[in-house]
């Protein structure tokens, strides 16, 4: 598994850009098991694709898992 840092490194490493809050601009959220419901929610109503470190790995390509 990697830590929370890894997946901001990772992900900054690829282009993306990493956010604390949930927006219409956000593209993706990776929810790890803690994630608060309340960011959850807001993530399903805007329409945002919300995936787990699974999924987030296979879409990357990363086989280390």
């Amino acid at each position: 598994r990697h830590s929370r840092e890894d997946y901001k490194q990772i992900i900054e490493r690829l282009g993306g850009k990493n956010s604390s809050s949930i927006s219409s601009k956000t593209s993706f959220v990776l929810a790890g098991k803690n994630m608060g419901p309340a960011k959850l929610d807001k993530a399903r109503k805007l329409g945002i694709t919300i995936m787990n470190e699974t999924d987030f790995l296979s879409l990357i390509g990363d086989n280390d898992r």
